[in-house]
This record gives C-alpha cells, structure tokens and sequence, in this order.
C-alpha cells in the first residue's frame, strides 16, 4: 500500500516540522516512516526527493532518491537537516514539486550547499553538494520550515497533462 502525497493546499506543509529525538535512533517509528517516504517517492512521476510533511508527518526528516546520489546507491535519508554552508552564487533554476503537481516554476537557488543531518541510525553526517543535489537540499528544507516553491518562485507555470 503505497501512502499519498498531501497537495499544497493542505496546512501539514504550512507547518514547521518537529525536530526527532536523535536519542532514540534507530527506532521502528523512524523506520516505517522512511519505508513510506520511499514507497511515496518511488511511485512518483519524475520525484527526486520527498519530505516528510509531503506524506503527512510533521517531522523533520526527508528522503533523496538513490538514483540521484550516486550510481546503485540506497535512498539517502536525512533526519533533523540543517544547511551549515550555501554558496552566495545563486542560479535560477527550473523546480517541480510532488506537492505542487502540474506546475512548474523559476527559482533563485544557491548554487552549491552543505547540510548536516542525522542518518535513520542516529549517526551525524555532512553532506555537501552542487546543482541539482543543492537545489534538492534547500527545497527538502524550505519543506520543513512550512514553505513550497511557489512561495519563491519568479514564475510559475502549467505543465500540459500528458
């Protein structure tokens, strides 16, 4: 049974998401929610990356597909994320949402960020990246701290249903 992804107009992913209690890492609540963050974005057309809040779960972790950090790499999963480095060159970039589905938009990105995080053990991590893995951290993010897109974007547009 895959989980639904929530659309822009429900208040979940309006809200700040709580922080996990590291502590308590690794647990089965924190397992079952990425086994549906993943079931989540593995159904998904063209998804690289889901937050919690998307699936209804007001916490701050999120999920990056396998696929785009690294060749046969497991899903990467982010618990209590934080950017501790964004670079000041910024580039506006083309920004789809699993929660914003049939637009797309222009938004101004850094170009490169690091994040530190918590894997679903408990172990701290930093992770940094340029592009597309920059611009998935600071959208994964702005998910968290209740902001989409299209709050940021210069425009936004329909995508013509297939």
């Amino acid at each position: 049974m895959t989980v639904d992804i929530i659309q822009k107009d429900n208040p979940i992913l309006r809200d700040v998401a709580s922080e996990v209690d590291v502590t308590t890492l690794p647990n089965a609540e924190l397992s079952q929610l990425v086994r549906d963050m993943s079931d989540a974005l593995a159904a998904a057309k063209d998804g690289v990356a889901i937050a919690a809040p998307q699936i209804g779960v007001s916490l701050r972790v999120f999920v990056v597909a396998g696929t785009v950090v690294g060749e046969n790499e497991p899903n990467k999963v982010f618990v209590n994320p934080r950017i501790v480095s964004a670079s000041k060159e910024t580039e506006v970039v083309g920004e789809g949402c699993l929660s914003v589905v049939g637009h797309y938009g222009s938004v101004p990105r850094a170009t490169r960020a690091t994040v530190e995080a918590y894997d679903e053990n408990g172990t701290k991590f930093e992770l940094g990246g340029s592009g597309l893995m920059a611009q998935i951290f600071q959208h994964e993010i702005d998910h968290l701290n209740g902001i989409l897109y299209i709050d940021k974007a210069e425009e936004v547009h329909e995508v013509p249903s297939e």
